[in-house]
């Protein structure tokens, strides 16, 4: 039986989590007594036996992994951090925080550091990777919502193209029709799918898309400021602005704001994120709520069984979102 038995075995018959069941026989003083006799007395009732090939990278581990994000001035990525923290603590994992910088030489320069063993795993925040790497070269990798069509990773992603529709259709349902959309860097995959919710949503309700009304931005302030000139030097009227993170949003505000336009009676905006730059915004921002800390949560989880061998190279983890309606949106004709 023990060549059957796995750790997930364990866990469910000690009725605590896999990473419970790791750190009990990886650090056993980090773990509650009760609960670690009861682990061991599961691991010698089932007969488990860790894998081999595990063991031997066990005792090589750093007890290290890194979150590699893509812009690490981005708020949205600390509660995802202080998700993965929590789990990885609990698991007596540390995390390092890497910046990516949209730079895919800095992105093959944190692979190579677990290559080298400086760390165990790597937790991808990018949307792109080195075109030179193939899978069976990578080192333990998972993916957080940042998807690689052309990759075989473990992934914690959201439905881009869902929610962007529903925030298309929110204002849809204010009566809005020339909705306008600042897109994140296409043909990156999280990008375009929410170009193809905008649309969707647009098709839906029997709204020809316009391409002119599409501008594409890297998800900075700046690139939601300079989205809007694009815009107006189009000389195409809209009413509603849907753009692809909160960043964007904020900065668009502002410029519309030194345009003269007010917000929403002039023009409506919906970001996407939830982060502080909804809350602070003026007015504050309707956007798409990602639940960041749950995200870095899952996303640790994924990279434990990772770890552990214990998962399939495409498993994925889908998480919520919600619409979350602030004072940024009006019904059309406010004004």
């Amino acid at each position: 039986m023990a060549g059957s038995v796995n750790i997930r075995d364990v866990a469910a018959m000690a009725g605590v989590s896999v990473a419970t069941v790791s750190r009990t026989l990886k650090n056993p003083d980090l773990v509650r007594p009760a609960t670690r006799e009861e682990v061991l007395r599961c691991v010698a009732a089932l007969g488990f036996v860790p894998n081999a090939q595990a063991r031997h990278f066990r005792r090589q581990a750093t007890d290290t992994v890194i979150l590699l994000v893509r812009d690490i001035s981005n708020p949205f990525y600390l509660d995802v951090f202080k998700g993965v923290e929590d789990v990885a603590s609990s698991a007596g994992y540390k995390v390092l925080m890497g910046d990516a910088r949209s730079d895919p030489a800095r992105v093959h320069h944190y692979i190579d550091m677990v290559r080298e063993r400086h760390a165990d795993g790597l937790i991808l925040m990018t949307g792109s990777m080195p075109v030179e790497l193939d899978d069976a070269g990578l080192p333990p990798m998972v993916v957080a919502l940042e998807y690689l069509t052309t990759r075989h990773l473990p992934t914690v992603r959201i439905d881009n193209e869902g929610a962007a529709a529903a925030a298309t259709r929110h204002l849809l349902g204010l009566g809005h029709t020339a909705i306008a959309h600042l897109s994140g860097p296409v043909p990156e995959v999280m990008s375009v799918a929410r170009v193809a919710g905008w649309r969707r949503a647009l098709v839906e309700a029997g709204v020809p898309p316009d391409e002119r009304l599409e501008v594409r931005g890297d998800y900075s302030l700046a690139s939601g400021e300079a989205a809007v000139d694009a815009l107006y030097d189009r000389g195409v009227p809209f009413t509603a602005l849907f753009a692809s993170n909160d960043e964007m949003a904020a900065g668009a505000i502002n410029r519309l704001r030194a345009r003269g336009k007010r917000v929403p009676e002039d023009v409506s905006v919906v970001g996407f994120d939830d982060t502080i730059f909804a809350a602070v915004c003026n007015p504050p921002l309707t956007t798409i709520r990602q639940p960041q800390r749950e995200i870095g949560v899952e996303v640790m989880k994924l990279m434990i069984e990772r770890l552990e061998g214990l998962l399939a190279p495409d498993a994925t983890v889908v998480v919520p979102t919600e619409l979350v309606v602030r004072a940024s949106t009006a019904p059309a004709g406010q004004r």
